[in-house]
């Protein structure tokens, strides 16, 4: 007795079968405590990263607009 079954049905069950079971995979993990209240949180490259760029981008600008006001000024 030969079953013919389709790829792509065993491949929709088994994401089918992923999804539903997520969940419970999910709430099997210890709940997370955080950060202890005490220590601080560190300013990693990413935010100085961001903090540069914006003043980066400020500083544009404002050089842009000064540019804008001396042609304005000569025209």
């Amino acid at each position: 007795m030969k079953l013919n079954i389709n790829k792509n049905f065993i491949k929709g069950a088994l994401f089918v079968a992923a999804i539903a079971f997520l969940p419970i995979v999910g709430v099997a993990q210890p709940p997370d405590p955080g950060p202890d209240p005490d220590e601080p949180l560190p300013i990693d490259g990413g935010v100085s990263l961001l903090v540069a760029a914006g003043v980066g981008y400020g500083a544009k600008k404002l050089h842009d607009a000064k540019k804008r006001k001396q042609e304005n000024k000569e025209a």
